[in-house]
């Protein structure tokens, strides 16, 4: 029944809402190409309309509704026995395929939804407030794997791997090492030329989604004289001989998601394999973080807005000293500062999309959005936990899960004090340059 509203993300809006006009409708890609940051169409774009970042068009508030309802009749059930067995089922896996949740901004040529940027941040954020777990299943596959492809790709490449993408393969974005977690392009894996191929060695940490993924992106130096101006990006099939996924780790929260370790023994890759450029790697790792922490910042304001309305839905039914818990006055300012937190957040992580989408720089957007939205998703759970009482404690109800989901907000991505830092540099670049 949702299938056929995913496929078809751009229809016409209703003739109630034709007269309205939003700027994410208009902007239309080829292949997934962005304009320059600094083209004439792009600042048009910019400054030709003034609207509410959060507004959503007829088309976007349609895909918020049906994936709002899939989450709630086809994964909910599921949720409470995935985080008790750390596993993601296959049924919740089959379903997100199905709908095009795995392939949004993937051209419908190659059987993708062919959607927006900020449509993604809109499944991601509504799959978190029923399960943040299945909500980075989601966003790791759409904001970075698929993305990498659609903007990188060779012909060649995307008609392997894009119509996979879309329908049945999960991909893995390998980045991190153990020596090199914040300190990202410290990455210590090698490429070594040998003939028309590459042989890769090293392992990777923290990997997520490695379990069910059927090809890796992977960073590795191809050439460490030159630093991380060696950097390049190849595509590995897991099915490549040295490859090898280690076990999941038994981790506080989002346990539903794995996260796995892959190890690289000799893994022969060919040269067609490299994505982009050669030593480029560093450059599309970092544009490619800056889109997956508007994701993450999704992701925590829906952790944060589900838990939100479990909790506020308590305290209107629960009863003390002969009234709701909700009447009492310092229990409304306390859930009026929360949602006033969560409304900030949610307007600054739009804003980052937006600007995203129109191929603006968000540096800082981006790590502004996603500090503040595990800010403010730690405070929500923390909270919600307090206005329920004994019971918020229990895995009775799904507060303490939110709680234990939030945490990883303030880690992945580039932590929060790795966000100041890149906000910090951002203001000081304005400074220098006057602005």
């Amino acid at each position: 029944m949702f299938s056929s509203l995913f496929r078809n993300c751009t229809i016409r809006a209703t003739s109630r809402a034709k007269n309205v006009l939003f700027a994410c409708k208009n902007i239309k890609y080829t292949n997934g190409a962005r304009p320059a940051l600094d083209s004439e169409d792009s600042q048009n774009r910019a400054t030709s309309q003034h609207l509410p970042a959060d507004l959503l068009s007829p088309e976007e508030q349609m895909m918020k509704d049906t994936v709002s309802r899939l989450a709630l009749e086809k994964i909910q059930k599921h949720v409470a026995e995935m985080d008790e067995t750390s596993t993601m089922k296959s049924e919740v896996i089959q379903e997100l395929f199905q709908n095009g949740l795995m392939g949004i901004e993937i051209p419908a040529e190659y059987g993708g939804t062919n959607s927006s940027f900020f449509v993604s941040t809109i499944v991601i954020e509504e799959l978190a407030k029923v399960d943040p777990s299945v909500s980075v299943f989601c966003d790791v596959q759409n904001t970075l794997v698929n993305m990498l492809f659609v903007r990188l790709g060779t012909a060649a490449q995307k008609q392997k791997y894009l119509p996979r993408l879309a329908t049945d393969m999960v991909g893995g974005f390998c980045l991190s090492e153990a020596g090199s977690g914040s300190d990202a392009f410290a990455l210590k894996t090698t490429a070594v030329k040998d003939g028309e191929n590459y042989i890769l060695n090293g392992t990777k940490v923290w990997i997520t989604n490695a379990e069910h993924a059927g090809v890796f992106l992977v960073m590795a130096n191809a050439k460490p004289s030159d630093g991380y101006k060696g950097i390049t990006c190849f595509i590995v099939d897991r099915a490549t001989e040295g490859v090898s996924v280690g076990r999941k780790e038994n981790k506080l929260g989002i346990r539903a998601s794995s996260t796995c370790s892959v190890s690289f023994d000799n893994v022969k890759v060919p040269a067609d394999n490299i994505l982009g450029e050669f030593g480029k790697g560093y450059k599309y790792a970092i544009e490619m973080l800056n889109s997956g922490r508007i994701g993450i910042a999704a992701q925590m304001l829906g952790l944060a807005q589900g838990c939100f309305n479990h909790a506020v839905d308590y305290t209107r039914e629960r009863k003390q000293f002969g009234k709701r818990i909700f009447d009492f006055q310092g229990m409304q300012h306390q859930i009026a500062h929360v949602a006033t937190q969560i409304q900030l957040g949610k307007v600054m992580m739009c804003n980052a999309a937006r600007r995203h989408q129109m191929g603006l720089s968000v540096v800082k957007e981006a790590a502004m959005a996603k500090y503040f939205a595990s800010e403010v998703a730690t405070l929500t759970t923390s909270k919600s936990i307090e206005w329920m009482g004994g019971v918020g404690f229990t895995r009775d109800y799904p507060v303490e899960k939110y709680y234990r989901d939030c945490k990883i907000g303030t880690i992945y991505e580039g932590t929060s004090n790795i966000q100041l830092n890149t906000i910090a540099k951002c203001l000081e670049q304005e400074r220098q340059s006057g602005n």
